[in-house]
């Protein structure tokens, strides 16, 4: 009784606690926003359907998200944009205050390459980004611009201050073909609805391949716009250009106005739904409630993790690491319907959701999320990835099967393996079933069968039952995906190997013995791509034999065997079979040595045209891209855990920081910063679909996970500091651990896990 009235009484402290604290203060915006994280400073709340904030100039790669932190301009502030991707799109409808009339011509040689002549400069010291606000002042204009949000709407502020003696005549861009680098503008029209209202619409083809956007704004005065239309060739279409410029009137008294603020939304069904949007959400100009409502939403998701004790080990950059990790790891995937529960289907038809019990979702990363964020949103939030798994079923249904990258209603065909069947598999193996279960399961199989790969809406009416890619093919026929009839043969092997283990776990669990049977076998298939004369996964071409030359350091972007990695770095992802991997090398001994290599061999990678995914090495290990991610744990399993602790302790320490650099790879829509949250509180699940976690190296005093159901998860370090890396004891509830892991329902169920640290290497 002792015990059980101990727990309660920690769990009311930790609740308490986390209802005092302003956990959005603790979140910088910027981290990510250098090097290669693709994030972004935006104004937005939670999973909000637009992310409404500045766009800088063009930087190539690293401007995925429209803001790269080293550029010196701002070309505007547009509505959507995407959050540490690895492809550009979005970037729809940029407003820019303006006090000249800027030279609108010609402004790119052809579609996708902009020069912004309206740019203004502008200085980090004069620009704050906070969760759900974002302000800089444009120094070519004199002009202070401020943003906030709903999850459909912006609502800007925008003042114009006094220059050269005199007031500023007050004028507005909006630009209706900008666009993130990649994207065509196939069509767009506008329309002025009175003196102060605007509407707009534009299709754009990119990332995305048809993407209708409509647009609805108020501005606070009224206007007379100026049109700029022009049109643009490349690779020998034409695509037509068109920029609107806004004069506010001056009052009564022929005072020009020195603020004017402007509340706009977007929609992917019509003009209706974009007004519906905006005066559902913000019926007023209320600039500074709307941005505390936009704070308070954050805080309640910020709340749902609670660092109750820094303790000696960390920093207070650190918990600013770890809050602006969370912040990351929620800001998608992204509300895809109106007020009114209409959105785009898969099949480019308007359809109608719930929107406040059922939403439908857009932007998934499941080829980067199934590792880590899906299993930390099981965590904290399992009722949203229950909506998630709704969202892609329905997706299914309208597409024909479910994505496995969806970009606002689209397939863009993009990434390898059918990672559904990841998210699915660990929610049900977790007991989280609020979904048709039958449904999803009939999806994960189709999943399995066919791909999406390669396939977009640019496939007019095709039937998913039509097509069946050349790997599944070959892997059907022979057993193997042979490497000189398909490309990235060894990492879509190794995935498909994965994902059909994941659904060999959901079979069981319908009692389906028969396919069960089956898929446990295609889970072994990865054991068809081990060399064991070179101890690497490598190419096996139609004839049976391994691909020559062959060099495990050897990259050749998305052209070779590997996806974004090399022989290295893919050689050890089997995740629902570390002893059966371990078993390929001979003996234990000879696969740890393998697995010590990767982190001590030099960091040198070879090839002309190298993955720049492959970043944040240690060794041959690349931390800033994905497939690595659980190797680190490999470890555990085989008996050196304190080798895991040492490993995560150098990531966490070396490869996280509070600035722009922060990051050391795309950061992959909350990915990877799933994987710092879970290690910082001492523990990761290296295989979802098995719901179990493995202990790492915690680096705070005291964490506190609020569970659903008023539940509390507190993990405690004893003895942790900066020297104390490795884990002495661990004590769950109470009782020891004998191994270095627990299950989900032992952390679901509520309680405290003490974990005792020392500086002693074990020998």
């Amino acid at each position: 009784m002792k015990r059980i009235s101990t727990f309660f009484m920690a769990a009311a402290i930790c609740v308490a606690s986390s209802a005092q604290k302003d956990y959005a203060a603790f979140v910088n915006e910027y981290i990510g926003t250098g090097g290669h994280g693709h994030t972004h400073p935006a104004a937005m709340v939670p999973h909000g359907m637009v992310q409404p904030g500045p766009d800088t100039r063009h930087h190539g790669w690293d401007a995925c998200s429209g803001y790269y932190y080293e550029d010196k301009t701002i070309n505007g502030f547009s509505q959507l944009r995407l959050s540490g991707t690895g492809c550009g799109d979005l970037s729809d409808f940029l407003l820019m205050p303006l006090n000249e009339r800027p030279d609108l011509r010609h402004v790119g040689e052809k579609s996708g390459q902009y020069r912004c002549p309206w740019a203004s400069s502008f200085w980090h010291e004069q620009e704050e980004a906070t969760p759900g606000y974002y302000s800089v002042f444009l120094r070519r204009y004199g002009v202070q611009a401020e943003v906030t949000a709903t999850e459909r709407t912006a609502l800007y502020r925008f003042k114009y201050t006094q220059r050269a003696g005199k007031r500023t005549d007050a004028a507005m861009l909006l630009d209706l073909d900008y666009n993130n680098q990649h994207q065509y503008m196939l069509d767009m029209e506008w329309e002025q609805v009175g003196d102060r209202k605007l509407r707009a619409y534009h299709r754009s083809q990119g990332w995305a391949y048809n993407q209708p956007v409509y647009f609805f704004a108020e501005f606070s005065h009224p206007f007379t716009v100026e049109e700029v239309r022009d049109t643009v060739s490349d690779k020998g279409r034409t695509y037509p250009r068109c920029k609107l410029i806004l004069t506010f009137k001056a009052d009564g008294e022929g005072v020009e106005p020195d603020e004017v603020m402007v509340k706009s939304a977007i929609s992917f069904c019509d003009y209706k739904g974009a007004e519906r949007n905006l005066y559902t959400e913000q019926p007023a100009w209320d600039f500074e409630g709307t941005r505390r409502v936009a704070r308070r939403k954050w805080n309640e998701v910020l709340s749902k993790i609670d660092i109750r004790d820094l303790g000696n080990a960390a920093a207070d950059s650190m918990r600013t690491i770890f809050y602006t990790a969370l912040y990351h790891a929620n800001i998608a995937p992204n509300l895809f319907c109106d007020v009114d529960g209409r959105y785009l289907g898969m099949d480019l038809n308007i359809h109608k959701c719930d929107p406040v019990k059922d939403p439908m979702y857009t932007v998934f990363s499941l080829w980067d999320t199934f590792r880590a964020l899906h299993p930390l949103v099981s965590i904290i939030d399992p009722a949203r990835n229950e909506a998630y798994i709704r969202s892609l079923v329905q997706k299914g249904e309208e597409g024909g099967i479910v994505p496995k990258w969806e970009l606002e209603g689209n397939y863009t065909g993009c990434m390898i393996g059918y990672h559904y069947v990841s998210l699915l598999a660990d929610m049900y193996t977790k007991g989280y079933r609020n979904y048709d279960v039958e449904k999803a399961y009939r999806h994960a199989l189709r999943c399995a069968e066919y791909d999406t790969t390669g396939i977009t809406q640019a496939l007019p009416r095709w039937k998913m039952g039509e097509i069946m890619p050349e790997a599944r093919y070959w892997k059907n026929k022979l057993g193997y995906i042979p490497c000189d009839k398909t490309g990235e043969s060894v990492a879509k092997a190794l995935e498909y190997a994965y994902n059909d283990w994941c659904i060999a776990q959901i079979a069981k669990g319908q009692g389906d013995k028969a396919t069960q049977k089956r898929y446990e076998n295609f889970a072994k298939a990865y054991r068809h791509y081990f060399d064991p004369s070179q101890g690497f996964m490598r190419g096996k071409t139609l004839d049976g034999s391994w691909r020559t030359p062959f060099s495990p350091t050897s990259s050749d972007h998305r052209m070779d065997d590997y996806t974004e990695g090399n022989a290295w770095q893919w050689t050890f992802f089997a995740p629902h079979d570390p002893q059966g991997l371990m078993k390929l090398f001979g003996s234990k001994e000879k696969f740890i040595a393998k697995l010590d290599s990767l982190f001590t061999s030099p960091s040198i990678l070879t090839g002309d045209n190298v993955s720049p995914d492959i970043s944040g090495l240690i060794g041959q290990y690349a931390h800033g891209n994905e497939p690595s991610h659980a190797t680190i744990f490999l470890y555990n399993y085989m008996g050196q855990p304190w080798k895991t602790q040492e490993l995560v302790d150098s990531v966490l320490y070396n490869l996280y920081f509070d600035g722009p650099m922060g990051l050391s790879g795309n950061e992959d829509c909350g990915q990877m910063s799933a994987w710092y949250i879970l290690n910082a509180m001492g523990f990761y699940q290296p295989c979802p679909g098995k719901p179990e976690y493995a202990i790492s190296r915690p680096l705070f005093g005291e964490v506190c996970i609020n569970l659903p159901g008023g539940k509390t998860f507190v993990v405690k370090t004893i003895n942790n500091s900066r020297r104390n890396k490795y884990v002495k004891s661990m004590k769950l509830n109470g009782k020891a651990l004998k191994t270095p892991f627990f299950t989900h329902a032992q952390l679901a169920a509520g309680g405290v896990l003490e974990i005792e640290m020392t500086d002693r290497r074990p020998r």
